[in-house]
């Protein structure tokens, strides 16, 4: 049991700290957005995933955004990617009156799109420039 608990928490070597890790995200990384959060990803090259929330004072106070940070950790830890990527989540104001089910079904979705455009980024591009059909240079 202590296994399983042990699998599920998050870990200190899973939290983004340095600024240049979320200038890389922000700058490198994938954006995806909704209307309760943007979530911006990129591939880091370790061994697990990892979380950064830049929760502003857009959204409220030191407790508002407290409670924003805590409830994207939950997000993170339960719905923890396999993959070895940077996650950095912005929560808005309508992320703290979402009922937690659809927090859970909208990070989820948004951390698969952002896995799909960064593996669509990382492959190689096939046969250099092409031109749309009809339209030629004169």
């Amino acid at each position: 049991m202590a296994i399983a608990a042990a699998v599920q928490m998050f870990r200190p070597h899973e939290h983004i700290t340095r600024r240049s890790d979320f200038e890389a995200a922000y700058q490198d990384g994938v954006k995806v957005s909704n209307r309760l959060m943007t979530v911006f990803a990129r591939s880091n090259g370790g061994a697990h995933a990892r979380l950064g929330i830049a929760a502003t004072r857009k959204i409220g106070g030191a407790v508002i955004r407290n409670r924003a940070k805590r409830l994207t950790r939950e997000l993170f830890r339960s719905r923890k990617p396999q993959e070895p990527i940077d996650i950095v989540v912005v929560p808005r104001r309508e992320f703290l009156d979402a009922p937690y089910q659809l927090l859970e079904r909208e990070f989820g979705a948004l951390v698969d799109r952002a896995l799909r455009a960064a593996a669509a980024a990382r492959r190689p591009q096939s046969g250099g420039t092409r031109r749309a059909r009809g339209h030629s240079r004169v």
